[in-house]
């Protein structure tokens, strides 16, 4: 079953390379007592993540922050190597967007966002969809209902409906 609006997200370990490399990121402790925008994509470096989705956040960072939102994380079902690199190559990470994997895609299979595409080589990835999330609670989530798109998901689709 898919997350919606009002639930509380599960406990999840997702991983950030941090500088002794890959460090284990409890998702529960992470956001607890803070208002975070969470986004997930298919993949890094794919065509609508890498010059869509991420630019979106990119650009709508400082009016997230003006709305008291703490911190925005990127999740993707990609290794921490990967993520480490597609934040310095899109210029997330020095935007200040943390960049998060769930590569054994537990979170993603836990809030049932869950899919395969294997003539694309996508195997147990994320749908796209971007969440508000205070205190562990979702207050807003919006999924695409196709992954090769970036609307309601994006920054200023996540924007306009807060």
């Amino acid at each position: 079953m898919a997350l919606s609006q009002g639930d509380q997200l599960p406990d999840a370990t997702l991983v950030q390379m941090g500088a002794e490399g890959p460090a284990p990121v409890n998702l529960a402790d992470k956001i607890k007592g803070r208002k975070v925008v969470i986004f997930a994509v298919p993949g890094a470096f794919t065509p609508t993540c890498h010059s869509a989705h991420v630019p979106s956040f990119i650009r709508t960072k400082d009016q997230f922050d003006a709305k008291g939102v703490d911190e925005i994380i990127c999740v993707s079902v990609n290794d921490p190597f990967v993520m480490k690199a597609w934040g310095e190559a899109t210029g997330a990470t020095a935007a200040g967007i943390t960049m998060l994997s769930d590569a054994s895609s537990e979170f993603t299979k836990a809030i049932g966002m869950n899919f395969d595409a294997p003539p694309a080589g996508l195997i147990a990835r994320s749908k796209r969809y971007a969440m508000l999330v205070d205190d562990g609670k979702v207050t807003l989530f919006q999924a695409e209902e196709n992954s090769g798109v970036c609307d309601v998901s994006g920054g200023e689709g996540l924007l306009d409906s807060m």
